[in-house]
């Protein structure tokens, strides 16, 4: 693909040059004999259409170019099964090494592992008769509401293990439920592994940035409250931040990587994500560039201010992608997640050069830490000019302006 012109206002003579230089719009007919690829690569020149194609290539790209993958994902996924359809498979093949989501995606994927179902349902039915009937709705997908009470016994139960009786990050939170989890897979013979379960195996990190937005937290704050002090687990936000920020100088100092983000919807789970690199670079000193790819499928328009719908370029303004991303490595495409992905995730599986061996982001995280406090401990006087401000001097100067 021909690189577009960098110059702010290219002159007649550049678009000109550029524009021959440009794809021709002419799609060969489609014989049902083509590979995915091929299908994306001819049959898609325009709009959405070529917004799809243009996330296939840097969703290519990425691997390609062995990238440390960023994986975000909001909104109901898990009860949509994309996790099954989808993220598993992308985990196993090795192309995917963190994630960030919400807490409700990982407590609704639990639904199924103790045997409960998600059906499709009428979503016109009434609302009042769904509750009558205690059936819980997402849109045009239903449950009983005895699914919601029996998972909450289950992470209830989980929860009082010693293992969680301490201190910890999201990611060591959901690496022990992972494990958990996985154990009650294998006893109870499950074939389809959850997404905490596979996490776990494969040692991806997940990171839910609003824990405390989800189930799997409501049932921790009714154990401190039943259990008191005999409950030690405590999540610590602080710390989170500052892992996060440390997973992500790993990637692409330590192990000298390239970063990408495949953002599915926007969000906490976006934000989060992407603000590893404002931590990094302009609050704790240590530089760094942004992601060097940036991929976002989301229905939001980009011109409400809203960070869900936030543009590659935007966010290049916050420092959170690079300027290399903004030129040439970043896509918003403006459809609905469950819609596109698992045809673009068909599209890349297909191709068997599609694999790489896990990262285990997880595995480093301690190493990670200790590496980034280091770095921070360096730029200790400096960072302490940051923290004074003449805040009285300023509240008398801003009262004389009155």
């Amino acid at each position: 693909m021909p690189k577009p012109s960098t110059k702010r206002n290219p002159s007649g003579a550049v678009l000109r040059r550029d524009f021959e230089n440009a794809r021709d719009v002419r799609p060969r007919g489609i014989t049902g004999k083509e590979t995915p690829r091929e299908i994306l690569a001819q049959g898609f020149p325009a709009y959405v259409g070529r917004q799809e194609r243009t996330a296939y290539e840097l969703m290519r790209r990425s691997i390609e170019q062995d990238c440390a993958v960023f994986l975000t994902f909001s909104g109901a996924m898990t009860p949509a099964g994309l996790h099954q359809s989808c993220l598993i498979p992308l985990i196993e093949r090795g192309l995917v090494d963190c994630i960030t989501t919400t807490g409700a995606n990982l407590y609704h994927d639990a639904h199924r592992i103790i045997g409960h179902r998600i059906r499709e349902i009428d979503p016109t039915a009434g609302d009042l008769q769904y509750r009558l009937a205690r059936i819980i709705r997402i849109y045009d997908l239903g449950f009983w509401e005895e699914t919601l009470l029996e998972t909450d016994r289950l992470f209830s139960a989980i929860l009082r293990g010693p293992e969680f009786q301490k201190k910890m990050t999201t990611p060591e939170l959901h690496y022990l439920l992972g494990k958990r989890i996985s154990e009650i897979e294998k006893a109870l013979g499950v074939k389809e592994p959850s997404l905490l379960s596979t996490a776990y195996r494969q040692g991806v990190p997940i990171f839910v940035g609003a824990v405390q937005d989800g189930s799997i937290f409501l049932n921790v704050v009714k154990l401190r409250r039943l259990l008191g002090d005999a409950f030690k687990l405590d999540i610590d936000v602080n710390d989170d931040v500052f892992e996060m920020g440390a997973v992500q100088h790993h990637c692409f100092s330590t192990l000298r990587r390239p970063m990408a983000v495949w953002i599915l919807g926007g969000g906490v789970p976006k934000n989060y994500t992407l603000q590893g690199e404002p931590l990094l670079d302009q609050i704790l000193g240590v530089p760094t560039h942004g992601f060097d790819i940036d991929v976002q499928f989301c229905v939001d328009p980009v011109d409400n201010g809203a960070l869900s719908s936030c543009p590659a370029g935007e966010g290049h303004t916050w420092g959170k992608v690079s300027a290399e991303s903004v030129a040439t490595g970043s896509v918003y495409v403006h459809a609905d997640v469950t819609a596109v992905f698992p045809w673009l995730t068909y599209a890349l599986l297909s191709d068997p050069k599609m694999k790489r061996k896990a990262r285990r982001l997880y595995d480093a995280r301690e190493g990670a830490v200790a590496r980034l406090e280091k770095e921070v401990k360096k730029r200790a006087r400096a960072l302490e000019e940051t923290i004074a401000y003449p805040l009285v001097g300023a509240a008398r100067r801003g009262s004389r302006r009155r």
